[in-house]
Formats: structure tokens, C-alpha cells, sequence
């Protein structure tokens, strides 16, 4: 990327110039799976882009707060993105398995609540369901206070996650629970938080003036509609979609689209570039 992109729309053009004239006053908010890390077959190996780190701590001195809200248990999330100890990241706050849970470089530990209580019926009740509706080789990930089912690696993913949606929809509706779609994954969790809410407590605590938020994924468009909000209130924001052939569900809601994490990192540097030397 050479030089700073444009946005889209007028609102975005409006984010960026704020974001540009005020970082100080700016909320920079991430996912990480597909945005900062590539979308890998194992979840567990889903490493940060390998310049994310730096790209991130250029930045993180120079605005009120970077902040990763990930789905993922934040512990995980610090792990794979390589983020402890990096100079610069003193500041990154990492709100995991949708703000339910978080980490900050203060703490080194995650703040991890019990599980909601119909949890235990699904993690009994999942593989049998697996078993009748012929999908036994669905990858169960258990997160502790959630349960993902992962279809990726099945031969037809896309048929798979289209046959298990209504019925880990009823069962999560069953258990007292919600059901959130992402790119080939279902994730049955407590209800009452999600990347929205997690994004406007962010807000809260920070004071921040401009919110960007860069996703990619069914589990973003809460954080991009808490953003559409802020800027109703008279905030400025910024929407990034991280692009990808997979998932186009935030192109036309962004304000700007780049290339997948890649993409991501050469915007951070690119904005980095563009401030007023620290």
C-alpha cells in the first residue's frame, strides 16, 4: 500500500481525518481471527500475522487505546498473536470470547467468568446430535464458558454449516444460550454480550472521540453497528473490512476494504507513517 487510501464513504473520510488530526483521542479496535491472523484449517494454529506485533505497538503509543476483540479466550488470543513482552504494547487490552473475558499487560491473566449454566447440556448433548445428523467429524472446541463446532476441515464444509445452523440453533435456544455464526464455525455462548457491547464499554473507558474497527466476519457486524452508533451520537468512526473470497458479509457496510491481514498491517503502518512523529 502506498500512501493513505481513501475511504469510501463520507463518514469514513470524516473517521480517518479524525483519527489523522486527533490520534490521541482514537479507539482502534481489531479482531483477530481473518484480521489480524490468517484463517488457518487448525484453530489452534492461527498465528498473528508475523509483522501484526510491530504494527500494532507503532501505533499504540500515539492514540487513547488498541484494543483485539476476539472471540477467542483472550489468553489464547495473546498467545497466538505473540503480544506479551512486545516494547510498545503496554497499553493493549485484549477482550476475549466476545468481552466476556480480559487480559491487559498489567494483569498478564485473563479474567475468565463461570460458564453460563446451560453449558454442560450441550457438551453432553453435542456429539450424540453429531452422530445423527451424519456429522461426527465436526471439530467440537470447548472454550470454557462457550462451545464452537468447526466445520472447515469436514470435505463439504459449506453444506456442513448449512445442515448444523438450525439445529445447534435449537439446541442453544434449549440450553438457555445464543448461537453465533462465523466463517465455518458456530459458537453456541451465554447471551447478553458481544462484540458491540465489548466495543462501547472500550469506548466508556477511554473517552475516545474516534473509533476504528477492523473485522471481518459475521461475529464484527455487532462492532460495526456500535461504531454506526457512536457516530450517530456525533462521534467519528472508521469501518475496515478485512477482505477475503471466504466471507463478504462487512464489504458493503465498510468504509474501507483491504486485502485480508496483509492488508491490515500495511494500513496500521501506513497510518503510522501519516502521524506526527512521537
Amino acid at each position: 500500500m502506498t500512501g493513505l487510501p481513501t475511504p469510501s464513504t463520507p463518514d469514513g473520510r470524516e473517521g480517518l481525518a479524525a483519527l489523522l488530526g486527533e490520534p490521541q483521542g482514537a479507539l482502534l479496535g481489531f479482531d483477530f481471527d481473518g484480521t489480524l491472523a490468517p484463517i488457518v484449517d487448525d484453530p489452534t494454529a492461527a498465528h498473528a500475522h508475523p509483522d501484526a506485533p510491530a504494527a500494532l505497538a507503532a501505533l499504540a503509543g500515539r492514540v487513547a487505546l488498541i484494543a483485539v476483540v476476539t472471540g477467542r479466550p483472550a489468553s489464547q488470543a495473546v498467545e497466538l498473536g505473540g503480544f506479551a513482552g512486545v516494547p510498545g504494547l503496554e497499553r493493549l487490552v485484549v477482550l476475549g470470547q466476545y468481552g466476556f473475558e480480559r487480559w491487559d499487560i498489567n494483569s498478564k491473566t485473563a479474567v475468565v467468568p463461570e460458564p453460563p449454566a446451560g453449558l454442560d447440556a450441550v457438551r453432553s448433548q453435542l456429539p450424540r446430535l453429531l452422530e445423527v445428523l451424519g456429522l461426527p467429524d465436526a471439530h467440537i472446541e470447548d472454550k470454557g464458558i462457550a462451545v464452537a463446532v468447526h466445520v472447515r476441515r469436514m470435505d463439504d464444509p459449506a453444506g456442513a454449516f448449512h445442515e448444523l445452523h438450525a439445529p445447534l440453533a435449537a439446541l442453544a435456544s434449549r440450553s438457555g444460550l445464543s448461537l453465533e455464526p462465523g466463517r465455518l464455525v458456530l459458537e453456541l455462548r451465554a447471551e447478553g454480550m458481544d462484540k458491540g457491547e465489548a466495543l462501547r464499554g472500550l469506548l466508556r473507558e477511554s473517552g475516545a472521540r474516534t473509533v476504528m474497527f477492523v473485522g471481518d466476519d459475521l461475529g464484527d457486524v455487532a462492532a460495526f453497528d456500535a461504531v454506526d452508533e457512536f457516530r450517530a451520537e456525533g462521534g467519528y468512526g472508521l469501518l475496515v473490512c478485512s477482505g477475503s473470497v471466504e466471507q463478504n458479509a462487512l464489504v458493503e457496510r465498510s468504509d474501507l476494504v483491504v486485502d485480508g491481514p496483509a492488508g491490515v498491517v500495511d494500513l496500521l503502518r501506513t497510518i503510522a507513517d501519516a502521524l506526527p512523529k512521537p
